[in-house]
């Protein structure tokens, strides 16, 4: 959520910079400006009559001492009048409060200078590409159908157990994804980050925290019987461990790492680029979220982004990191960095990690604050996550890239956590 007193100071400013994410937010912020002078208002006047109130009061008591019993009984009338306008003026206070809110959230967060001019993934600005594209035998599969050739995955069984888009992984195919896990958070301790096994639901709060909620509402399962949400990222609960929460600034950064099972209901989905594992709604995920000083919020995001580079190549995966434009950002992201793996028999580029700074967007709307030992006031963190993987689309380009008319090659840096080098 972006900062009220920076909105009213800098109203310009804010139209102008949420045009990159092709956000007319001239009314919204027109709005907000007014409603906030108007509240300043009452604010001054509620102050003026609380102090003519407390004179008064100090007056009646030396009105009645003196025996002038008709001006005391006046002034009474008038702390009365004064104590009833007081209370109106409370109640259009919180009235104001509650329309600036709802105005406030409407708001995305404003995209770094950096951030490509874009209206779609089109205008995306690759930064980096690296590795070999294989070139395939003759009659090469795509995932889904060596995974049926292996029983790796049962997509049928997953639509008989829930539905479509809940694969069901066996064998060799569940000790990958075992595998996998593993790796990512042996790299993340590595690294430095603490595990977190979080929840795989979380309350409202949390869900308005991180920007999930109201912004995408729509796209997560609902327990609606305990008002509880499935999280579509371990980001959710991770990053709310900090709500409401004053960190002392020698403790940043705080760096976690999480795996969790990951539900997003994809209302709309079809085609060829969600066969497979290219789109589910239940899948594994690995995040890593740091909560940081803002002076290192953007070294912070250079570091992440290497960590997720350093998976890829370990993997030995041909990959390319772009730079989001403003149209194809999320709502709550100041700057991200999307890493595409190929996938050489689909012949296509599959996201795996989008790695964002969300400066203090979050961090204001979870009252996540430091305190400095140079400030008495706690002033925001920057926080940042970071997928360090995602799992389906890295196995759909594991096993479509190193498929061999012997078997699946196994990545040297995976056959400790597999336990064998070949799928066949």
């Amino acid at each position: 959520m972006l900062n009220l007193k920076f909105i009213q100071e800098n109203p310009e400013l804010v139209v102008e910079k949420l045009k990159r994410k092709n956000f007319d937010a001239t009314e919204i912020v027109s709005d907000i400006t007014k409603l906030y002078s108007r509240k300043n208002n009452i604010q001054n006047q509620s102050d003026q009559a609380k102090a003519e109130m407390n004179t008064l009061s100090k007056e009646v008591g030396l009105l009645m001492r003196e025996g002038k019993n008709e001006e005391a009984e006046k002034a009474k009338i008038r702390t009365t009048e004064i104590k009833d306008n007081i209370k109106n003026l409370y109640e259009e206070f919180l009235s104001i409060e509650e329309k600036v809110s709802g105005l406030l959230i409407k708001l995305p967060n404003i995209p770094h200078h950096s951030v490509p001019v874009g209206k779609s993934a089109a205008c995306n600005e690759i930064v980096n590409q690296s590795g070999q594209i294989p070139q395939l035998y003759d009659n090469a599969l795509p995932h889904w159908e060596l995974a049926q050739k292996y029983n790796l995955i049962d997509f049928e069984l997953g639509v008989k157990l829930t539905g479509a888009g809940f694969p069901v992984y066996r064998g060799k195919g569940a000790q990958l994804q075992r595998a996998l896990i593993n790796f990512f958070l042996a790299e993340a301790a590595k690294a430095g980050y603490e595990e977190i096994h979080p929840p795989l639901m979380v309350n409202e709060a949390s869900g308005f925290g991180t920007g999930q909620l109201p912004d995408k509402e729509g796209q997560m399962y609902h327990v609606t019987l305990d008002d509880l949400y499935l999280i579509p990222t371990a980001e959710v609960p991770v990053t709310n461990i900090y709500r409401d929460v004053i960190i002392d600034s020698k403790s940043l950064p705080c760096k976690n790492a999480a795996y969790s099972a990951c539900f997003r209901r994809e209302a709309g989905s079809y085609g060829k680029d969600v066969r497979g594992l290219n789109r589910l709604h239940q899948f594994d995920k690995v995040e890593i979220v740091q909560i940081t000083h803002p002076e290192k919020s953007y070294e912070v995001l250079e570091e992440m982004v290497e960590h997720v580079k350093l998976l890829v190549e370990k993997l030995e995966l041909p990959f390319r990191i772009l730079r989001l434009c403003g149209g194809d950002m999320s709502f709550t992201s100041a700057l991200t960095y999307d890493f595409e793996v190929f996938s050489a028999a689909q012949k296509m580029w599959l996201e795996v990690s989008s790695v964002s700074n969300f400066e203090s967007f979050q961090a204001n709307r979870l009252k996540l604050r430091y305190r400095d030992e140079n400030t008495k006031k706690p002033q925001l963190a920057h926080t940042l996550n970071g997928s360090a993987l995602a799992l389906p689309r890295i196995v759909a380009a594991l096993l479509e890239n190193n498929q061999t008319s012997e078997g699946i090659r196994i990545p040297k840096a995976l056959i400790p956590f597999t336990g064998f080098e070949m799928i066949n």
